[in-house]
């Protein structure tokens, strides 16, 4: 199997995985080493053996064979926000978020995680210096050396992968993009199959995904739990389509990725204006354009738009999730995944890391049987 991984000067690679020893036999993941190879041209140029790393998207990782059928859902996990308690690394705190999300929230529907690729930022540093300037990184960045086709990768996003292939997770991630990048592209290949979309993550970049056909599930640090945020859920908290949300976020800005609003240079300029603004006028594209050749507000918004039109598509490039990843959604990502090996997986992770898991208070029958009893009235949201 092999899936292109694109770099950040938009040229791609074929990596394939070739398993060392009878492929007959079963292996885990990261129990002996594989060969990777790279080529440009679906040809081989070199072979070292490595570890799984950078590639480790193309491995088939023991899904069951069984396809969705109609509606069913595909989750997306975003990993790297889960590898923090407040602020602070905690590889206990990815451990703990997972153990709730397979025992609570996807159970046996497909999950593919999702990394953030080294030089992930730069696309949008370019554009905006402040964006994520303060932000700090636990999976640290593997070292690629070109010349030799060698992945070296930390000893913490090793353990992260590790756990995530035992438990039949494919992860997804590519250089030059962020995680953010790889979903909102896998999001679209996934609707085109039929299947509904849930992503797991706390970053409120994926509300301008929301749609009847994909939601968001957010970790609640401050009730232990995964918390399923739809559309009407968007529609009574912003009284407004989430259409209008990468536009609305445009005039806000956001304080936490360092992307500054326009109250900056137009204190008056609020929310309640731009909401007001857009709603009449639909996209920010279509506002600026109608601001430039008529008079679309009062003086002091019609001076912002005309005057700060370019600092407002610049807003526009850096908070816009991207839909051109160089990345192929595979088939048997798409399959019920194998569950079997969860409790074991997690609960020596967890123990090694001195926590019991939480999955543990509820056994596998009694997680079944809760999950059941729900779907029976009617609560697809879970």
């Amino acid at each position: 199997m092999a899936v292109a991984i694109a770099n950040a000067f938009g040229t791609s690679q074929q990596l394939r995985h070739r398993p060392s020893g009878p492929p007959s036999l079963p292996r885990r993941p990261f129990a002996g080493r594989w060969r990777l190879t790279i080529s440009s041209h679906d040809e081989a140029v070199t072979e070292k053996p490595c570890l799984l790393g950078a590639a480790v998207a193309s491995q088939s990782v023991g899904n069951s064979s069984k396809p969705l059928a109609g509606k069913r859902r595909v989750f997306f996990l975003d990993v790297n926000p889960l590898c923090f308690d407040g602020s602070r690394p905690s590889l206990r705190s990815f451990a703990r978020w997972l153990d709730l999300f397979f025992s609570e929230v996807s159970l046996r529907d497909p999950v593919i995680a999702v990394l953030d690729g080294e030089e992930g930022n730069e696309y949008r540093r370019h554009l905006l210096p402040s964006y994520k300037a303060h932000r700090k990184r636990y999976l640290r960045r593997s070292r690629v050396l070109r010349s030799a086709h060698d992945t070296y990768q930390s000893t913490t996003e090793c353990k992260v992968i590790d756990v995530l292939l035992k438990c039949n997770v494919p992860v997804v991630k590519v250089h030059g993009y962020e995680a953010d990048d790889v979903v909102a592209t896998l999001t679209d290949q996934v609707l085109k199959k039929g299947a509904r979309v849930v992503i797991g993550s706390p970053d409120k970049d994926f509300k301008q995904l929301i749609s009847e056909d994909v939601q968001i599930v957010m970790p609640m640090p401050d009730f232990g739990r995964w918390s399923f945020y739809t559309l009407r859920h968007y529609i009574d908290q912003y009284k407004c389509d989430p259409s209008s949300d990468l536009s609305l976020r445009c005039f806000i800005g956001d304080e936490v990725d360092g992307v500054p609003g326009i109250q900056q240079l137009v204190p008056g300029f609020g929310r309640k204006t731009a909401l007001k603004l857009l709603k009449k006028h639909g996209s920010l594209e279509d506002l600026l354009s109608a601001a430039a050749i008529r008079t679309v507000g009062k003086d002091y918004a019609q001076n912002a738009l005309t005057k700060y039109a370019d600092y407002l598509r610049r807003n526009y490039k850096v908070l816009s999730l991207r839909r051109d990843v160089n990345v192929q959604l595979q088939d048997d990502w798409l399959s019920e995944r194998n569950t079997s090996n969860d409790l074991v997986i997690l609960s020596n992770f967890l123990r090694k890391l001195g926590e019991r898991p939480e999955g543990q208070k509820l056994n596998n029958r009694e997680r079944s049987k809760s999950f059941e009893s729900r779907i029976s009235k009617g609560d697809r949201s879970v």
